[in-house]
């Protein structure tokens, strides 16, 4: 770590200490004073690449160890940098930030490298959500394992789990498969390959498509249960358990819609 990220990590740190209180047994009972924990500075290792979740939508949902980590590294990679420069003002993040995304791979991934093998410690980040699921992260991660770097994860945030944990839907098992294929015909062979699967099918999809594909998925499965998620942790979040035909029936009566799609059918009743 550089002397400046030293110097921004032990500036911070003093603003994130948490206080608590414990309340007495009784409801007279005094209670004490505030307890102020002691901050524990992230230890951040050199030549290292951290894969920092970030949230989804409600920036609260940041946590301790990944604000830590964007303060203390050398550099941040994003994305889209304009999402990020609002996270960095939320949090007081003064960590240089670049642009990584699937238009600058091929340029930056060997800038990466040299940045790791000049000692620096790096992080990435996504838009929302874990990096290097459904992003242009994967092949950065690749590449620095294949260059002999360490990757650590600061877990966090992710759409996908999120809405699989308050579907309703089966959870012994399920499978993730990104976002769905703009064409019909290959969401149909995708659709119709994984229709076997005991578990539950899980995808992201556009505002732009998701009625499409719900008309699909209707016709394909009319007898299986399947939910939405929309604006998972924002204002207008919205998440809806039904029949299949149902939920295709709802978004179709819709005037407009808004936001990023998670998309989960169930499998098949035994």
């Amino acid at each position: 770590m550089t002397a400046g990220a030293a110097d921004r990590q032990a500036a911070q740190a003093g603003e994130c200490a948490p206080e608590t209180g414990l309340a007495g047994a009784g409801a007279d009972a005094p209670r004490a004073a505030p307890v102020t924990a002691p901050v524990t500075a992230t230890p951040i290792a050199p030549a290292t690449l951290y894969l920092v979740a970030t949230p989804i939508g409600n920036l609260g949902d940041l946590s301790p160890r990944a604000r830590d980590t964007l303060a203390a590294v050398d550099v941040m990679y994003a994305e889209d940098t304009r999402v990020t420069r609002k996270l960095s003002a939320r949090f007081q993040l003064t960590t240089p930030l670049r642009r990584f995304d699937a238009a600058t791979t091929a340029r930056k991934i060997p800038e990466i490298l040299a940045r790791l093998d000049a000692g620096e410690a790096v992080a990435l980040v996504s838009d929302a959500g874990t990096p290097g699921i459904s992003d242009p992260g994967t092949p950065l991660v690749a590449a620095a394992r294949d260059a002999g770097y360490d990757v650590v994860p600061v877990p966090g945030p992710s759409a996908a789990v999120a809405a699989l944990s308050v579907s309703g839907l089966p959870t012994h098992a399920y499978y993730f498969g990104g976002f769905l294929p703009r064409k019909a015909g290959k969401r149909e062979r995708l659709l119709t390959a994984l229709g076997e699967l005991d578990a539950t099918l899980v995808f992201y999809e556009s505002p732009y498509r998701v009625v499409a594909s719900f008309q699909q998925l209707a016709q394909l499965w009319p007898t299986r249960m399947g939910a939405f998620a929309r604006e998972l942790t924002k204002l207008h979040e919205e998440i809806v358990r039904a029949p299949l035909p149902e939920l295709a029936a709802d978004l179709a009566a819709r005037p407009s819609i808004r936001g990023e799609f998670v998309i989960l059918i169930a499998p098949e009743p035994h």
